[in-house]
């Protein structure tokens, strides 16, 4: 099994980092934050002004390091990698799947599939740890939701193309955070969910939603692009230049757990509150530096947590995930599996 490699996030404004031998080291206020063996690492995240020296670029290329710049507030900049590793084969097959509308469509079911079924069980989740103490109204849409998405996700093994998965897949999506906001036990009056909003986020459920996706797709892009696979040409997503439609195909499995349920946790144990948010002037709700840095620990924790994966039926850390499911999507598109097992969490 691939050993699991740690991404290291730097957040610290002005921070700069230098090589030292095998070594990369953060340092800011001329003091050492941090030194990590490059061998050690899978991939590196700046966040705003963060200087990156000459070197360590060239290091971390040779290495397969990704170095990847994003915003203050988390939204993507610019990537620096070395050469395309993988086998162009395997890129070649992956291309001409996307062009045979029945092969991409199997991937998309499966994947819309699991994605609602993973839906539906953190709503099952909710209602069983909390169903006694929760109002009889959100219960009661809670339940109504769960159905509809069982509805939706035997609506996806019917004869479909893909417009039509997408179609559910946004159907689901609408029911799903229809009712996100009912599972919220914070007794801060200022944290409310109405329903999803991306650019920009306009309340602080959405701002900590939309940085945890940030960070799964940085991970799924890694990910995809260890196994060989070209994390633009994507199945469920459109192909759009810039557009990592592969790594956001593959996120969709893995997002309800890994980020939904981690975003629910940490305000419903009172982990974010009002103060960790600022309103911008536009009306975007976006994290104070500290918060983001609990969010981004608590992020590396969860996927610590090793639960069993259903598909290979070994227990494994949830970090490993999406290099499994791109293991696993790299083998369906070589024709090793009949059809790709999309991650169904138990």
């Amino acid at each position: 099994m691939k050993r699991y490699l740690n991404t290291l996030y730097v957040t610290t404004d002005g921070a700069h980092v230098r090589k030292d031998g095998a070594n990369i080291v953060v340092e800011a206020d001329h003091a050492e934050r941090a030194r990590v063996p490059v061998h050690m690492l899978g991939g590196m995240v700046c966040f705003g002004r963060v200087s990156v020296s000459p070197p360590v670029m060239g290091f971390c290329a040779e290495q397969g390091v990704t170095i990847t710049y994003l915003s203050p507030n988390g939204r993507f900049l610019a990537r620096v990698e070395g050469p395309v590793a993988g086998n162009v084969l395997l890129r070649h097959d992956q291309h001409l799947c996307s062009e045979n509308s029945s092969a991409a469509t199997a991937i998309v079911r499966g994947i819309v599939a699991a994605k609602t079924a993973n839906q539906r069980a953190v709503l099952q989740r909710a209602l069983r740890d909390h169903s006694e103490s929760m109002p009889g109204e959100d219960r009661a849409m809670l339940d109504n939701a769960v159905s509809r998405l069982l509805d939706i996700a035997r609506r996806t093994l019917k004869p479909a193309d893909i417009d039509g998965l997408r179609g559910l897949e946004g159907e689901a999506g609408h029911v799903y955070f229809g009712v996100f906001g009912r599972m919220l036990r914070t007794s801060d009056e200022n944290i409310h969910f109405n329903g999803r909003s991306r650019r920009p986020p306009l309340d602080p459920v959405n701002a900590v939603l939309s940085f945890l996706y940030t960070l799964l797709v940085h991970d799924c892009r890694s990910a995809l692009e260890t196994v060989g696979l070209d994390p633009c040409v994507g199945f469920l997503h459109r192909l759009r230049p810039g557009r990592p439609s592969l790594a956001l195909d593959l996120m969709e499995e893995l997002r309800p757990h890994l980020a939904d349920r981690l975003a629910l946790t940490l305000f419903n144990r009172g982990e974010l509150k009002t103060r960790d948010f600022r309103i911008m002037e536009n009306g975007a709700v976006l994290l104070e530096d500290a918060a983001r840095k609990n969010v981004l620990i608590a992020y590396q924790d969860r996927k610590k947590d090793e639960v069993e994966h259903e598909f290979l039926g070994e227990k494994t850390s949830i970090g490993l995930f999406p290099h499994l499911q791109a293991q696993l999507l790299a083998r369906t598109l070589r024709g090793d599996l009949d059809a790709y097992p999309a991650l169904i969490w138990k």
